[in-house]
């Protein structure tokens, strides 16, 4: 994750945001009120606000707009996207209805907040769009909201692990992006976990980058949707877990940030803690090694290079009891891997062990 930069960052919008400006304008010029461009939205929290149009288009008996997502200083995947709604009359008496176009996923496994089937567009969004629909006409309309380029888009984000097929989900619950929040990550860890449970997954895995997750599903055969993206939010796996939780949780990663969950820190990311290596010499001297050295040594690597495959041991064993903690009596089956960059195990602990 991008360190927050000390200056003051600019905030954008959502996917849903951007849609429901699209189906707006787009309602607007179907039932003969014109092109509103920009159009006007109102927020969830009240803010209003305007999105000018790339691209404005009628025929008989439908609408299309689009929009541009700008995400503002957020390092989003979907920043830059075009996000089109296309508008249609509807079935008499069928209300607001959604339709996954080009690019929108669909829903395929239980869990989420959006039943199996339906298009990939959340709650929040669904209520936007047919709120500001309202504020144009009464009359019941088919909301086909599509996103070009959106299936590849899709292939960096969860959308796969979590089921969701064939491009990006349209999300948002403010309506605005915040630069660099954590929330959206640690939503994203919670939504994973929903669906694990809904499908009766009874094993998980919790790593903190890539080379890890690769190792531990590899080592137990697991599929994708039971690798949960934790990274460096520790803590907000483990603490959602103690309230959701599933049988077994093994927890991958490599020697340094599995060495922070050790010494109690739940938040591994490099800006908010940091390896005690003070500490990391007395635990070498438990077992032998140069404490003073290990204690001097420059990275984490440096001090395992020193004190010798014992010491990731000890690392996995006290990873575990960390995590268990922060469980906090959970039915939860705990065991950890540290990984080498090579993807080897260093070392584990717990059942698998």
């Amino acid at each position: 994750m991008t360190r927050k930069p000390d200056t003051d960052l600019r905030t954008g919008f959502t996917t849903g945001a951007c849609a429901t400006a699209a189906a707006k304008a787009a309602v607007g010029a179907l039932v003969g009120r014109g092109w509103a461009n920009p159009v006007e939205i109102t927020l969830p929290k009240g803010q209003v606000v305007a999105f000018p149009l790339v691209e404005a288009k009628a025929g008989p008996g439908w609408a299309r707009a689009v929009v541009q997502k700008d995400a503002g200083d957020d390092p989003d995947v979907t920043h830059g996207a075009l996000i089109v709604a296309t508008v249609r009359i509807g079935a008499r008496g069928s209300g607001v209805t959604f339709v996954a176009g080009e690019g929108v996923g669909r829903v395929t496994m239980p869990g989420l907040p959006i039943p199996v089937g339906e298009p990939a567009i959340n709650p929040v969004p669904r209520a936007m769009i047919a709120k500001a629909i309202a504020e144009v006409s009464d009359g019941d309309f088919e909301v086909e909201v599509s996103v070009p380029g959106g299936a590849a888009l899709a292939l960096k984000t969860w959308n796969p692990r979590l089921g969701i097929v064939g491009g990006i989900s349209i999300l948002g619950t403010t309506g605005i992006v915040r630069p660099f929040s954590c929330a959206a990550w640690i939503a994203s860890i919670h939504r994973g976990i929903d669906v694990a449970r809904a499908v009766g997954l009874r094993h998980a895995v919790g790593a903190t980058g890539a080379t890890s997750e690769a190792t531990a599903q590899a080592r137990f055969g697991l599929p994708d949707h039971a690798m949960l993206d934790m990274g460096d939010f520790a803590g907000g796996l483990l603490k959602y877990l103690a309230k959701h939780p599933i049988p077994r949780l093994t927890i991958a990663g490599g020697f340094g940030k599995l060495t922070k969950l050790s010494q109690g820190a739940l938040d591994l990311h490099s800006s908010r803690s940091q390896v005690d290596f003070a500490a990391l010499g007395e635990l070498a001297v438990q077992l032998g090694a140069d404490g003073v050295a290990v204690a001097g040594a420059n990275t984490a690597a440096h001090a395992l290079e020193m004190a010798g495959p014992g010491l990731a041991v000890a690392v996995a064993e006290g990873a575990r009891e960390v995590a268990l903690q922060a469980l906090r009596g959970a039915d939860v089956a705990v065991d950890v891997l540290v990984v080498g960059r090579d993807g080897a195990v260093l070392a584990e602990a717990g059942p698998a062990g």
